[in-house]
């Protein structure tokens, strides 16, 4: 069984040092995810650019959480969902909204189900989303440019989670309480 790397900043590739550093600045330490991609700077350099974009699209902090989380529990990801719950936590995302994802229960808007199925749908039909299903999700108040940021979320969430899955990356202590 392969043991992956978890890198600290003398031990990454250069040129996920620069990445390693940004991210502990931020965070004040190197989560086991970004510890495990720095073997990869390629990897690594996309993942981080793809959650740049995603937080930047037109959904605001919960309909993020519902994109996140809906990909984290469908992969069945052990690291991400309890770190997205801790994230969802430190973004002031609805506690209500929090749980529901993480026990598959109704959204709290008709709004945000749409969200979660249609992010779901995307998972599971691997892209090919029903007219019906992309019907339903325009019905409900959103348009051709949210279908489209579903797609930066799903692939940012792609990489997170496999990485997750074929690491095994432990939970980060500060995200422990959230598993």
């Amino acid at each position: 069984m392969i043991k992956f790397t978890l890198h600290t900043i003398e031990s990454a590739p250069e040129k996920s040092k620069p990445i390693l550093e940004g991210a502990k600045k931020e965070m004040g330490v190197i989560a086991g995810l970004y510890a495990v991609m720095a073997e990869s700077p390629e990897l690594f350099k996309a993942y981080k650019q793809l959650h740049q974009l995603f937080t930047s699209t037109s959904f605001d902090a919960e309909e993020l959480t519902v994109v996140w989380q809906t990909i984290n529990i469908e992969h069945e990801c052990h690291y991400c969902v309890p770190a997205h719950t801790g994230i969802a936590h430190a973004m002031k995302v609805d506690p209500v909204l929090i749980d529901a994802l993480r026990n598959k229960s109704t959204m709290p808007t008709p709004k945000l189900q749409a969200l979660h199925d249609f992010t779901l749908a995307m998972v599971r039909e691997r892209g090919n989303a029903s007219d019906e299903q992309m019907d339903a999700f325009i019905a409900a108040g959103y348009g051709q440019k949210q279908i489209l940021e579903v797609i930066l979320g799903l692939s940012q969430k792609v990489i997170s989670n496999y990485v997750n899955h074929v690491a095994k990356t432990e939970v980060d202590p500060m995200f422990k309480e959230f598993v």
